[in-house]
């Protein structure tokens, strides 16, 4: 059983102990009595007072109301140079510097906070910031996973669409469009490929899709656990319900049936995880469109009218189209290389071969044609002299009367591959040409003299060498592929099928009858068609490349792996596998949505004739429709949790009964329906979320009030103080790059690789030991770093990075011995610290003012007397360095405050 059937069937079997152990299954009428179904509707606000700075924002009032339901006291507001920290980690995931803190705190003015949230709001700083926490939830990885886990390296332009998104305040029901279905709702758009890459985003079975058909039982398997993680990410990441339970039963718990989980699979049936062509530029892509759709119709034209000359033709082409296949045939049955020389020990031993034209020709052109051999793998150019000279004579002893040609004996000729060199004999006559090898080119342990063809044009363009008599001074003989004769037979790699004289002889009848058979009205038209299609053409190869990207589309591979290319993205038949087994299969279904949504139609209004595309963009549209309440209460919880530790449901991707309540169910259908009702824009939620009170609240206090809180609810789940989170991953290593003076804010492309690949051709090792802390490539943001799934990095797994095999709605954030020995001891660490005591020399002042200097850029707070003194002490004992792994090393380093 595969790791991916594995984890399925053993969450299978979780689910049902967990229905095993209370006892009873919910009824029907309870699972429809579930919160997150219900319709969404926005409550009035709590009465607040206006006068009150504190509850100026709606989010405050119900919070308020909250907290005197529960007898708690909210915390008072934290210090500015706390809050400009907590923006700046939320908003950007960097730090502040000591002189935008200090602009902060001197402001006096009354929109200096609101200022401060705009002005990181419209930092491209703050896509990144968030496109890390939408692709932890995605499960966006940039390797397959399972076995052999190799490298996508076109996954990334997903990324991207993600980061740019969210600075352009993407509408979120556009957002979530494009990621399902954008080829289709917004065709001819960069957007609308690159959004694919979510359909893509998870794991995938190499071997299970490559190495083993369709048609096989592990194929079924492969294929059925694939359109799994696509029902999973689409239905969680968007309405947070837990649908794959429904995998192998109906729902224990949620109103979900099995025949609903795979009318959603029935979506995705025709889809698969590959590559895809497209133009960024929507220009060139409507350009590329039109050219192509040209091309199209100049070959319809072609074909209609070259049928009609060939029916014209009639039984006498047939013959000859017969006669012409079997010459061809025939001369393609081994196929000839070339001349070969004998093998020598030494590169120095001279050889030569020459042809007889039989007599004396004024020539033009000679053209020598390297032979290709894949023997010891060295392909196109075997055998091509690395020094030689071509020679015209009367004389076949070439004794007198030498014309030189080509003189290549003074220097080494590079290997031409299959770019034959051609060399002007302006005129020239001779009965005989020589070419000589002085220096032989390396076959294996030994050396050789090889050539495909000499051809020899006349001034009509005529060869002359064609058929030639050819000598040498030795020569292996192993017709077909090696002899004398081949140097002259007519074919030589590149050019196509071996001719042969009678197939060349039928080739021109051919043409003849068919030329006959051609009105000159006809033969005019032809002209012009092909002239067309050669201009469209040329305009298309003057277009800029086509850009790649891996994405969930239809597949077009070749081998085992065809996915639906072959029918023409034809989707697969889904049938309802009884107890969720591939060779069990049941009821067929067709597309559709969750009927537990009652507040919109769950079957999709589909022609017969529908395609793939339209199956997602259905459910796309069935997602973002308004009256689907779990998509809007979904992403403002998300977002909710980013700022505040956890969300207003502590269970983020379940929604259904064995995930939590809300805590403030009021507050979260207000922030929904302003959400969906008021723009959709996510930049605007921020901004109300972290300009209200609750959310400048302090972390932590020392009063009885605060004590009492802390009592009455440990856990802060009623907000009546801001949480102290810790740093992700990812924050805590572009806070040292960019403390350290060392972070590269380039934006885009493919990813870092902060590891060498060791076994690239079979399954890969991923080799971080191996990589140089010092290379500045590596010295990008981390959400530009390539995510490996088999092997994560030591050091970001070590401080709770997000496992990219799974979905991760919430990071694990711990704290721990092994936290302390990487913050101290990695060669990151050792790097940046290096590097931060050297931009920290550059400064002036003596030692005590780099200390304090090296404190406030790492803590964002000046120390204290104690700190600066023990510090200073410490750094004159070890050294800057060493200073600056300490203040790594410390918790205000690595908590947001």
């Amino acid at each position: 059983m595969s790791a991916q059937n594995w984890g399925s069937s053993l969450a299978a079997s979780l689910c049902l102990l967990t229905y095993t152990s209370l006892g009873a299954e919910l009824t029907s009428s309870t699972k429809a009595r579930l919160w997150s179904l219900q319709p969404l509707q926005q409550p009035a606000i709590p009465h607040f007072s206006a006068s009150n700075p504190a509850d100026a924002n709606p989010i405050d009032a119900f919070v308020r109301a909250k907290l005197d339901e529960k007898g708690l006291q909210r915390a008072p507001p934290a210090d500015r140079r706390t809050l400009i920290r907590r923006l700046y980690f939320d908003l950007t995931g960097l730090p502040p510097t000591p002189e935008q803190i200090d602009a902060f705190v001197a402001d006096p003015g009354p929109r200096a906070y609101a200022k401060l949230v705009d002005h990181l709001l419209d930092s491209p700083r703050y896509g990144e910031r968030w496109a890390r926490h939408w692709l932890d939830v995605v499960h966006y990885g940039e390797t397959h996973g399972y076995d052999k886990d190799k490298p996508r390296p076109n996954a990334w332009p997903y990324r991207d669409y993600v980061i740019r998104a969210f600075n352009e305040d993407k509408p979120y029901a556009r957002f979530v469009q494009e990621q399902l279905a954008g080829d289709v709702l917004f065709p001819g758009t960069r957007d609308g490929i690159e959004a694919l890459g979510f359909i893509a985003a998870g794991p995938w079975d190499l071997i299970g899709h490559e190495e083993v058909p369709e048609t096989k039982i592990d194929g079924k398997i492969a294929r059925h656990l694939d359109r799994d993680d696509m029902v999973m990410n689409t239905m969680q990441t968007f309405n947070s319900l837990t649908v794959q339970c429904a995998q192998c039963h109906d729902h224990k718990f949620d109103p979900i049936a099995q025949a609903d989980y795979y009318r959603l699979q029935a979506v995705f049936a025709a889809i698969d995880r590959t590559n895809k062509k497209y133009d960024p530029d929507p220009a060139v892509a409507q350009q590329r469109a039109e050219l192509e759709a040209r091309q199209q119709n100049l070959a319809r034209q072609q074909k209609t009218l070259e049928d009609k000359i060939v029916a014209r033709a009639g039984d006498a082409l047939k013959e000859l189209d017969k006669k012409l296949a079997a010459a061809e045939q025939a001369a393609n049955n081994g196929a000839a290389y070339g001349y070969h020389s004998n093998i020598e020990k030494s590169p120095d031993v001279t050889k030569w071969v020459q042809i007889d034209l039989g007599r004396s020709i004024p020539l033009g052109s000679l053209t020598l044609h390297p032979c290709k051999d894949d023997f010891n793998h060295i392909g196109e150019g075997f055998g091509f002299p690395v020094r030689f000279r071509m020679e015209l004579s009367e004389d076949p002893a070439f004794q007198s009367g030498v014309t030189l040609v080509a003189d290549q004996t003074s220097a080494d000729f590079p290997n031409p591959k299959l770019n034959a060199p051609s060399y002007d004999a302006h005129g020239r006559a001779g009965r005989y040409i020589r070419v000589t090898a002085t220096q032989l080119a390396l076959r294996q342990d030994d050396y050789i003299f090889a050539l495909a063809e000499l051809t020899a044009l006349t001034a009509d363009g005529h060869n002359a060498a064609r058929g030639a008599a050819v000598t040498a001074l030795d020569s292996i003989e192993a017709p077909a592929r090696w002899q004398r004769n081949n140097l002259t037979d007519g074919w030589y790699p590149g050019l196509g099928a071996k001719d042969s004289g009678e197939a060349a002889l039928l080739r021109q009848q051919r043409q003849d009858l068919l030329a006959q058979a051609t009105p000159s009205a006809e033969a005019d038209q032809l002209a012009q068609l092909e002239r067309d299609a050669g201009a469209t053409k040329a305009a298309l190869e003057k277009l800029p490349p086509l850009q790649t990207a891996y994405v969930g589309a239809v597949h077009t591979g070749s081998g085992s792996f065809t996915g639906t290319g072959a029918t023409g993205g034809k989707p697969r038949p889904i049938h309802i596998l009884l107890r969720g087994n591939v060779q069990k299969p049941g009821d067929l279904v067709e597309p559709a949505a969750l009927p537990a949504v009652a507040t919109l139609p769950a079957t999709f209004d589909l022609p017969k004739d529908h395609t793939e595309g339209d199956r997602r963009a259905a459910l796309a549209r069935w997602l973002t429709d308004p009256r689907n309440p779990l998509s809007w209460r979904s992403i403002v919880n998300r977002v909710w949790q980013y700022h505040f530790g956890h969300g207003l449901v502590e269970t983020p991707n379940d929604f259904g009964h064995m995930g939590a309540v809300p805590t403030h169910p009021e507050l979260l259908d207000w922030l929904a329906s302003t959400f969906r009702d008021q723009g959709q824009s996510l930049k605007q939620l921020h901004r109300l979320i972290v300009t209200s009170a609750t959310y400048q609240q302090q972390s932590q206090g020392a009063t009885t009030a605060a004590d009492s809180a802390a009592a009455l609810d440990p856990d802060n789940r009623y907000l009546w103080r801001q949480t102290r989170r810790k740093l992700e991953a990812e924050a805590v290593r572009d806070a040292m790059l960019l403390v350290a003076g060392c972070l590269d804010l380039k934006m885009g492309g493919p990813s870092f690789q902060d590891f060498v690949i060791d076994k690239p051709e079979h399954s890969p090792h991923y080799e971080y030991h191996l990589s140089n802390p010092e290379d500045a490539k590596t010295h990008r943001r981390s959400i530009y770093r390539f995510i490996v799934r088999s092997q994560p990095q030591p050091f970001m797994n070590t401080l709770d990075c997000a496992d990219p095999s799974m979905q991760v709605a919430r990071r694990n954030e711990s704290v721990s011995p092994l936290q302390a020995l990487a913050l101290l001891n990695n060669s990151l660490v050792l790097t940046m610290s290096k590097h931060f005591a050297a931009k920290l020399q550059e400064q002036p002042g003596d030692l005590p003012a780099k200390v304090a200097r090296a404190y406030t850029e790492a803590t964002g707070r000046d120390p204290s007397p104690a700190a600066q003194e023990v510090l200073t002490s410490y750094a004159g004992e070890f050294g800057l360095t060493n200073l600056c792994r300490v203040l790594f090393n410390l918790n205000e380093f690595t908590f947001v405050d």
